[in-house]
């Protein structure tokens, strides 16, 4: 399964998406792959990824925010979490997503 955290708190926020979805065959699962899209995705998109520590492997992406998020940044970060959502929504057995904080 795979999980993802995030926390948004005084204009920081934290990120966390670990595991894998195992719907199916490696290679053919189609939700690993959605997530992967999305946070690379993302990723890609941020306007400042120097004011973030990043860890990022396979079966992890870690997030943290070392000063105020930037407008842009937290827009983008909130886009991400809304479409990990939608695929939660359609596939709950494979993704779980804690929320706290905006």
């Amino acid at each position: 399964m795979i999980k993802v955290v995030y926390q948004a708190e005084e204009g920081k926020i934290y990120l966390k998406v670990s595991g894998h979805a195992s719907s199916a065959l490696y290679g053919q699962d189609l939700v690993c792959a959605s997530v992967s899209s999305i946070t690379t995705g993302a990723l890609n998109a941020l306007e400042n990824p120097t004011s973030f520590k990043i860890v990022a492997r396979e079966g992890l992406l870690e997030l943290t925010s070392l000063s105020q998020t930037t407008n842009h940044d937290s827009i983008v970060l909130h886009t991400m979490l809304t479409q990990l959502e939608t695929i939660a929504e359609s596939y709950p057995q494979y993704i779980n997503i804690s929320r706290k904080g905006k």
